[in-house]
Order: structure tokens, then sequence, then C-alpha cells
């Protein structure tokens, strides 16, 4: 197991990135994807990483809605 400070940002399509709600963790998992899929509502739509070298994973409905989990070790 793996200890994350995940940074959960929830997205829908009425307010944006501008008015998402916006979510500091800390936790344990086996992996990042591992997380999202046993925490996450959606399936995953995109797996990257950012300048910093942590993980962002994008999950959504495909009609707007979409959860961005940022993972730093």
């Amino acid at each position: 197991m793996h200890e994350y400070e995940i940074f959960i940002e929830e997205i829908n399509p009425c307010g944006g990135e501008k008015h998402s709600k916006k979510t500091l963790i800390e936790a344990e998992a086996a992996s990042p994807e591992a997380y999202v899929k046993e925490n996450g509502r959606y399936p995953v739509l995109e797996t990257t990483r950012n300048e910093n070298g942590d993980i962002v994973i994008v999950t959504g409905d495909n009609k707007g809605s979409f959860v961005r989990y940022t993972f730093t070790e």
C-alpha cells in the first residue's frame, strides 16, 4: 500500500471548473487506479501525469460531469 495526498475536483456542466467542489484528503491504496476504481462513481476517461509528476485521473459520465483526481505520494 502507498500513502497518497489526493486533490479531488468535482466539476459539473453548469458551474464548470470555476465553481468546482474541491476536496483534499489522504488515503492509502495499492495504486491511484485502484483507489478510483474502488471509490469513484464514474468510469475512468483519462490517466496522465502533470508537470510535477503527480498522477492525474479524470473520470466522467460523458454528459458533462466529471471528477479529476490528482495523486501526490
